[in-house]
């Protein structure tokens, strides 16, 4: 049971139908808050947790969390984590680590292997009846309609450039709903169908919503090849995936006077896919979408886990974008790899993707 009479009875109801385990803990990381969830992973009462230092139940092989929970503005986030419960008990735990007030801290604990919230496929336990696909929906669907309808309003007063920006935002509206709706089916572990797809519609649209919400911050160079027919793909995820790709990217260089972001597509070779395991057949796999910038290149230490969720670098980053492009990816039975090329002080992101042919 969550209790602390610093938080009102609904944030209180809603703490207690999370699945993972979230812990409120005051500046000087005592805890001020648990839900049923924290109770059962620290094997503690709420009533033994309130007012106790965090220590005295958890430890963290990592100190870099120690260090950041010791600065309370931090956001972090954080995959496969060593953690000591008890005397006896040792974990492995996704971490979430968020300010919510002037030195108050929101630390949300999931086992690994146990299955993210947002995706986890595994039936709601009893009492947690809130599950992440259905916050999402109920905290994003309802405003997004009432964007979707404003925009469609002021379309029919307007011609031009107007007309053309209001139905982009129409759009993006539909794009992000379908997004939403998307993220509620991963727990039933379904793929969108695939369908032949010209690749340079997505590329054309993402670099069109990133130069209208972001105007002059970054120069964008397109090497493409014209020849390349349709692929095998989504059209929708494709869009989502290049515009998780390329917003990165932007992020990555924010404040740089010579932001450029490269784009290129071309035929490779040797590049497959093997159907399932112990099938000798393979899809071939012979486009190639790369997305490149010349920022500072992504932190070393986690370069290797970046498609992992919970894994991130950004201060105000939870983890889940890569983890979302790595899956809409796989689902087109496509692949995709991250690499730094030093030498040219690039950031490459390469998508390979199956062409539209009666073969695949």
């Amino acid at each position: 049971m969550v209790a602390s009479a610093a938080i009102a009875p609904d944030a209180a109801a809603q703490l207690q139908s999370l699945p993972m385990a979230v812990v409120m803990l005051h500046a000087d990381r005592t805890i001020a808050a648990a839900n049923a969830a924290a109770e059962n992973l620290l094997e503690q009462s709420a009533r033994r947790l309130i007012g106790r230092h965090l220590s005295e139940f958890l430890r963290f092989d990592d100190a870099r969390i120690g260090l950041a929970l010791d600065q309370p503005d931090t956001n972090l986030a954080a995959h496969g984590m060593r953690v000591q419960i008890g005397r006896n008990s040792v974990r492995e735990v996704d971490i979430s680590l968020s300010p919510v007030a002037e030195g108050w801290q929101l630390l949300v604990l999931n086992e690994s292997g146990a299955g993210s919230p947002l995706f986890d496929s595994e039936p709601a336990a009893e009492g947690f009846a809130v599950r992440g696909p259905d916050i999402l929906a109920h905290e994003i669907k309802n405003p997004l309609a009432a964007i979707k309808g404003a925009a469609q309003l002021i379309e029919r007063q307007l011609d031009g450039p107007g007309r053309r920006l209001s139905g982009l935002i129409t759009a993006e509206v539909d794009r992000i709903a379908l997004l939403i709706d998307q993220m509620q089916s991963l727990t039933r572990r379904t793929a969108a169908p695939v369908r032949p797809c010209n690749i340079y519609e997505p590329l054309s649209r993402v670099r069109e919503i990133v130069e209208t919400a972001h105007p002059d911050t970054v120069r964008f160079v397109e090497q493409f090849d014209p020849s390349i027919p349709p692929v095998l793909a989504d059209a929708d995820n494709l869009v989502q995936v290049l515009l998780n790709l390329i917003t990165n990217a932007r992020e990555a260089m924010e404040g740089q006077d010579d932001a450029c972001i490269t784009l290129t597509t071309k035929f490779v070779s040797g590049v497959r896919l093997r159907l399932s395991r112990g099938d000798d057949r393979y899809i071939r796999l012979p486009v190639e979408v790369r997305v490149s910038d010349n920022g500072p290149g992504i932190d070393a230490d986690i370069a290797e886990d970046i498609f992992s969720p919970f894994v991130t670098s950004k201060k105000t980053g939870q983890g889940l974008g890569l983890a979302l492009v790595q899956k809409l990816v796989r689902d087109m039975n496509g692949r995709i790899v991250h690499e730094r090329d030093a030498q040219q002080g690039l950031t490459n992101f390469r998508l390979f993707l199956p062409l539209a042919t009666l073969g695949n």
